[in-house]
Order: structure tokens, then C-alpha cells, then sequence
């Protein structure tokens, strides 16, 4: 028997050893299956002993075709070099799992060749017709072996995807199974291997490049439709404090999440509407309980990422091997659904849930979560927590106000939802958000991720911009208007103030903004152009704000928005003093308050001078209500840039990816390579700066000399930067390097450059 079983297990290791290299097998498909069908009965595979399996390998032996006779090598493979006995049934199931898999894995790849690719598909065809293996891997993964489970579910999980890309109709006692097992929530391990391996088909059909994947995955969820839901309600119905051994209801929920985000994943991108990819906007609440048990912060982590990305629309970006487009056609039951999941958020809310949330904890390192002895770490916040917290906010209250609110509804909603957050903020941030202006706080918040940051922007400016065109339509006093601005600094969404201090940042640098528009990993494109539109019909605004941060720059970041608020305070008690808020509307007059706010402040300003050249502006251009649309400009139609189109996110859907050797051009382009004319534009491009450098237009204060920068006005570096990153613009897309048509973008850079020179010329 030893020696038969040590023929057989030579036979499999040779064949391995074939497979893995992708080399075509020469001998009958047929002869294979007897060495790859699993020699186990239904039972507990545990059960199962040597001589179970030498009366199938004696079998295997009278029938075993001369042709696979295969001699044994001279060298013992990588895969034998471990220490085990030939003679254990549990090894050659092992070995039999490992040739199904890595062949089902070569099917799969592109790299193998057709030939080879073709005899792997029928010998595992025969295999599924010709054995119950469905039901022998099912049974097999109940085992109390864990590395033999494993590999069967791994095993099993590939087979059904390979019957599912074959077109073969899946075994119905696995079905069966699955149902069983989902009816209701149970600590058995049987409910992971479930949930893993319908998690596991879901996330190859979703990477899948196929056209046919959409249709696919409809074969697949089918069966499963209400189950999910039933499974849903049972699970997070669960008492977690009732539960003495928590690891596995823990465990439960972390692979039922991953499965739940492959859903909405496939409901945003395949256009798929089977009630379980809705189930969590049709009953959110479930979903916020789990955040208020007395459960794990890694958990809690989880689940508030987890519907952060839902409502960005992010789920599943990660697995799809070709290009997730940005553009999405109009989804009305989708923009229902997110309502619902909005309105969830804002409700959690309202009943505490930033109160339930664990900002502090042990710091996560490479390494571990144990500090050594002797080495003192002070634990700072999560700030992972602090910005899905602030994303899952702004982005509700951004979805609400899309979907029809009146204006004293808005605001009434954002200074209550806001007061909140920064409430809940505010102890987490050092130094206190308290002696900043209050616009800081995203800044501060998402400075070490560039994509969540950009996406708070985005949703800030699109919040500003809504309750603008609802305030236009209603309210025409200056007073109104005045008390209208002051609620943007007082709540943290000025689009001018959330935009300057992302250039401080950045210090100003081009190149950063640079490699932020030829990234399509954040939405910085579509953030840009919309501000920069923004800004070419409210520039009088942004100039005012711009002399507020000169001021606070020369008296050690004082605080803006405390000023302005502090000055509508007094404003009450004296009604001779100049209101700071008038001069939003029009900054000819922002000398008025440069001076006044050098009295008004307990360290007064060295004196101020503000040139009558300095105040000349642009005739002012009121802030016309924009277009309901709120797209973007097509880059493919520079001359029709004037014209918007209708997707939210066209501008990002016009992103290509850029070739590696590109890549590498453009890193040398923007730092080196200048021939004469490139030299001769850019000092046309720099006569404003000249010009300007005469202009007195700064503060004029007491500056060291490690700060000269400040000397110059912020509006100024920030045209400076717009200058220097049309110049980089030009030079890529002169060697055609840039990823997509830039001319709207440089028209909309050149408007902003011609505004500033206008408003600094005397009249």
C-alpha cells in the first residue's frame, strides 16, 4: 500500500510540477482524474484513515493508465523539501487541492498558452462531471483541519468561478449549503466559509475584464437574493454584549462587510438591482447600531470607512483591473438610495454617534501595537476616524441639499451639523482650531491624505455653491448678503479661505498642483476647475479674504474668523465703526478694514499703507447663480469649453493613463527642459510679476528676514503659482506629454491672471 501511495503521490507532484510551469500535458485528459479526484466519503473528512484511502488507491492502481506512469526524479522538487510521511492520506489531499487550483489559476491567465489552456479545461471538466467534487470540497472545508478547510474552500471558490465563466450551471448541493447556512446567523465556522467564498467569486467577476461580467455576476446572485437579506436582519440583530466568545461574531462581520461593499460596488458600476445590493440604504440603521456596541475601535474603523466610501461612490475602485470610469450616467434609484444613506448619517448624528466614536488608541505600526519598555509614546487621535467622521458630514449634508431644501433649511442643518463637528474636532487638534480661522479645520483635519482632502473640498465648494444660488433667490439686502458670508467663515466652508490654505500647504508650489491634475487617483481636476470658475465671478470676495490672510500672516496667524466674528459682535454696540463684512462685496474698500482691524486688534499692527493703485479693482462682478448642471468642461472640445455638460464628473471621466515613459519625461520636462522659445513665453508669462513687485500692495510690517515670502500680498503668490503652473501645462503639452487637452484649463488659468492685473492697475 505504501508503495502505491507513494506512486500516486509522484504522479501528482510531476503533474504539479507541469501545471505550474504552464506546459501542455500529453496524455489523456481522462487519465488524470483518477489522481485528481479527492479520495474522502461524506463524513468528517477527519475520519477518513489510510485504509479508506489505499482501497481507492488500490483501485486507482488496477485502473491506472500506463501512460501517466511517470519516472520519479533524480532532484525532490521545492514542494517535497518539507517534512512529511508519503504515506499520510492528508498530504495527497493537499497535493490534489494544490494541482486544482494552480490548474483552474493557468485557465485563468492570460500567459498560458491556448493549447496547454485547453487541455487544463477539459481535464477539469471531466473532473465536475465525472465526481461529486462540489460536494466532497463542502464537506471537506468542515473539517477541523484548518490548512485542509482552507485549501478546499480555495479550491471550491475557483471551481465555481470557472463554472460560471464556462457557462456550467453550478451544484445545486452547494447552493443548498450556502442557504442553509445563511438562513440565520450562527457562531459556526460553516457561515465564513460562506461568506469568504461568495465574497471570493464576487471580487474575480468584479476584476474580471470580460464584457460578459455583468451577466455573470446576475447567474451568480440570483440564488442568493433573499438570502443575503434574511442574513442581513439576523446578524446585525445580534446582541454583542450577550456573546461570550466575541471573535467570532467579530469575525462574521468583518467578511459580511467586505461581501456587503462588493454589492454596492457592483450596484454603482455594473448597473445591477437585486435587493441585497440595497440593503444597507434600505435599512442603514442596522449598520449605525453595530458603531454604538461596546465592540472593538478597529471595528468601529471599519464600518465608518466603510460607509464613507458608500457615499463617495468609492466602493470597490481597488479591484477592478481595467479603468473604473469616472463618469457615471444619471442613476436616479442610486441618487435615491444615497438620499436615504445621507439622511441615515445625519440622523446618527443628531442622536450622538461622534460621541461613540474612538478617536484615541494604541499607534499602528509596521511592527506591532506594543510599545517597547523604555520608549514613551504619548498616543495622538486616529485621524483615519477624524476624516471619515468629517467626509461622512459634509458629504450627507451636500447629498440632502442636492436633493431639494430650502435655504433656511440649509442653513439652519449646516450650522447645527457643523457646530458639531468642529465641536467634536476641536479637542483632537493641536494647536487649537480656537486661534485659527475656522476654514483651517479641513486643512488640518485631511493633511495627511491628499484624496480624502480634495474630496472634502470638492463636496465643501458644492455646499457653498448650492446655498449661494439659494440665497441669490431670496435675499437682495447688502445686510443679508453681509450676514450671508459671515455664516460661510463662521461654519468652515469658504471655498477662498478652504483653497488658500491648501496653497499655504503646499507652499505654493507648482509642481504639486501639477501632479495633482495628471493623477486621476483624486478628483483634484474637477475641484480645480470648478474653484477656478468660481473665482474668475467672485474675485472681489477672494481679494478681501486674501488681505485677511495678509494681516493674520504679519500679526502671527491671528485669528480670521474670530476677528470677523468678534467685529459683528461690536458692530452692535457701535454702529459708527466700519463693518469688516461690507467689504466682502467689494474690495475697494478693504483698506477700510485693514486699518480698522490694526486698531481693533490687542497687538497693533506696525502702520498699514495701501496704495490708491493697490485699491483699484475690476468693475464687480456680482455671483451669478450657476447652472443646475454641475459639470464641467470638456477637454476634448477646447473651443466649446464655455459650454457645460451634464455629468457631475465629466472632467474626471476625460483623464487618461499616462504611459510609463511619459511619466519619466514629464519629471524632467517640468524641472530641466526650457529650449528658447518655452524661455521667451515664460518671460512674457513673468511681466506681471515684474511689474508687480513694484506695486505697493503688502502690508507693510515688520517682517524678519526668514519670512520675505509674506512680504509679498497672497494674492500674489497665488497668481504666481498659477503663472508657474501654466507654464509647466504648456511645456508637457507642447511634447505632448500632458494626459489629456488642456486648453480650457489654461484659458480658465489666463482669465484669472488677466482679473489680477486689471484690479492692480490704476484707473
Amino acid at each position: 500500500m505504501a508503495i502505491k501511495m507513494k506512486a500516486v503521490f509522484e504522479v501528482l507532484e510531476q503533474l504539479y510540477r507541469k501545471v505550474l510551469l504552464g506546459a501542455t500535458l500529453e496524455n489523456d485528459s481522462h487519465d488524470y482524474i483518477f489522481y485528481l479526484n479527492p479520495a474522502f466519503s461524506d463524513q468528517d473528512c477527519s475520519t477518513t484513515t489510510s485504509s479508506d484511502c489505499s482501497n481507492i488507491l488500490d483501485v486507482q492502481g488496477k485502473h491506472q493508465p500506463s501512460s501517466v506512469n511517470l519516472a520519479t526524479p533524480s532532484v525532490a522538487p521545492v514542494c517535497l523539501q518539507r517534512h512529511f510521511q508519503l504515506s499520510s492520506t492528508r498530504e495527497i489531499m493537499l497535493l490534489q487541492l494544490t494541482v486544482i487550483k494552480v490548474m483552474i489559476t493557468r485557465i485563468l491567465s492570460v500567459e498560458t498558452e491556448l493549447h496547454a489552456k485547453e487541455k487544463y479545461k477539459d481535464i477539469i471538466k471531466i473532473l465536475l462531471k465525472s465526481s461529486d467534487i462540489d460536494s466532497k470540497l463542502t464537506c471537506m472545508f468542515q473539517t477541523s483541519d484548518k490548512l485542509l478547510s482552507h485549501m478546499a474552500a480555495k479550491c471550491l471558490a475557483l471551481l465555481l468561478y470557472f463554472q460560471l465563466k464556462e457557462k456550467i450551471t453550478l451544484s445545486n448541493s452547494w447552493i443548498s449549503f450556502c442557504q442553509k447556512n445563511l438562513s440565520e446567523y450562527s457562531e459556526s465556522d460553516k457561515v465564513v466559509y460562506c461568506l469568504w467564498m461568495l465574497t471570493f467569486v464576487i471580487k474575480e467577476i468584479f476584476k474580471d475584464t470580460c464584457s460578459q461580467k455583468t451577466e455573470i455576476l446576475k447567474q451568480f446572485l440570483t440564488p442568493f437574493d433573499t438570502i443575503f437579506e434574511v442574513f442581513y436582519n439576523s446578524l446585525f440583530s445580534q446582541h454583542f454584549e450577550n456573546h461570550q466568545d466575541t471573535s467570532k461574531l467579530i469575525n462574521s462581520l468583518i467578511c459580511f462587510l467586505e461581501l456587503l461593499e462588493l454589492l454596492i460596488a457592483s450596484r454603482i458600476h455594473l448597473k445591477l438591482h437585486f435587493t441585497c445590493q440595497r440593503i444597507l440604504f434600505l435599512k442603514p440603521s442596522c449598520v449605525f447600531d453595530v458603531i454604538t456596541w461596546p465592540i472593538q475601535a478597529f471595528v468601529k474603523r471599519k464600518f465608518i470607512i466603510f460607509i464613507k466610501k458608500c457615499l463617495l461612490c468609492k466602493v470597490g475602485e481597488d479591484l477592478s483591473r481595467g479603468s473604473v470610469p469616472t463618469f457615471m450616467a444619471p442613476d436616479h434609484p442610486l441618487d435615491v438610495d444615497l438620499l436615504a444613506l445621507a439622511d441615515a448619517v445625519l440622523q446618527a448624528v443628531d442622536l450622538g454617534l461622534l460621541r461613540t466614536l474612538s478617536v484615541y488608541g494604541k499607534p499602528s505600526c509596521f511592527g506591532g501595537d506594543e510599545v517597547q519598555p523604555g520608549c514613551e509614546c504619548v498616543p495622538g487621535p486616529d485621524h483615519v476616524i477624524l476624516r471619515a467622521a468629517s467626509l461622512l458630514i459634509i458629504r450627507s449634508l451636500e447629498i440632502k441639499f442636492q436633493n431639494g431644501a430650502s435655504a433656511n433649511e440649509m442653513k439652519v442643518d449646516l450650522q447645527r451639523f457643523m457646530s458639531e463637528l468642529l465641536t467634536f474636532l476641536k479637542p483632537h487638534l493641536q494647536p487649537s482650531l480656537q486661534s485659527h480661522n475656522l476654514c483651517e479645520w479641513l486643512s488640518r483635519v485631511f493633511i495627511e491624505q491628499d484624496d480624502d482632502m480634495l474630496e472634502a473640498a470638492k463636496t465643501a465648494m458644492g455646499i457653498y455653491l448650492k446655498l449661494t444660488r439659494e440665497c441669490e433667490a431670496t435675499e437682495s439686502l447688502t445686510q443679508e448678503k453681509e450676514m450671508w458670508n459671515h455664516h460661510t467663515h463662521e461654519n468652515g466652508y469658504n471655498p477662498h479661505c478652504i483653497f488658500l490654505f491648501l496653497l499655504k500647504n503646499i507652499g505654493f508650489d507648482s509642481t504639486v498642483l501639477l501632479d495633482f491634475l495628471i493623477s486621476s487617483e483624486t478628483c483634484f481636476l474637477e475641484y480645480f476647475v470648478r474653484y477656478l470658475k468660481l473665482l474668475q465671478k467672485d474675485w472681489d470676495n477672494f481679494f478681501t479674504i486674501c488681505k485677511y490672510f495678509d494681516i493674520t500672516e504679519s500679526k502671527d496667524n491671528i485669528n480670521i474668523c474670530c476677528c470677523i466674528s468678534s467685529l459683528v459682535q461690536d458692530r452692535s454696540s457701535n454702529q459708527t465703526e466700519p463693518s469688516p463684512l461690507a467689504v466682502l462685496g467689494n474690495h475697494r474698500d478693504a483698506h477700510a478694514w485693514v486699518s480698522w482691524a490694526s486698531e481693533a486688534s490687542s497687538e497693533p499692527l506696525n502702520h498699514v499703507v495701501m496704495s490708491e493703485e493697490a485699491q483699484a479693482t475690476l468693475q464687480a462682478n456680482s455671483l451669478s447663480p450657476p447652472r443646475t448642471s454641475q459639470s464641467l468642461v470638456d477637454y476634448e472640445t477646447s473651443d466649446d469649453s464655455e459650454e457645460e455638460s451634464t455629468g457631475q464628473r465629466l472632467a474626471n471621466s476625460r483623464l487618461i493613463s499616462l504611459h510609463q515613459e511619459a511619466m519619466k519625461k514629464i519629471q524632467d520636462t517640468v524641472g530641466t527642459s526650457r529650449d528658447k522659445k518655452e524661455l521667451s513665453l515664460e518671460s512674457q508669462s513673468r511681466s506681471l510679476v515684474s511689474k508687480e513687485s513694484n506695486t505697493p500692495f503688502s502690508v507693510d510690517c515688520d517682517i524678519g528676514p526668514n519670512n520675505i515670502a509674506s512680504k509679498v500680498g497672497i494674492s500674489h503668490r497665488t497668481v504666481k503659482c498659477f503663472e508657474e503652473l501654466q507654464g509647466a501645462i504648456y511645456r508637457l503639452q507642447k511634447k505632448n506629454l500632458f494626459p489629456y487637452n488642456p486648453t480650457a484649463l489654461l484659458k480658465l488659468l489666463k482669465h484669472i491672471e488677466t482679473i489680477y492685473n486689471r484690479s492692480m492697475t490704476p484707473l
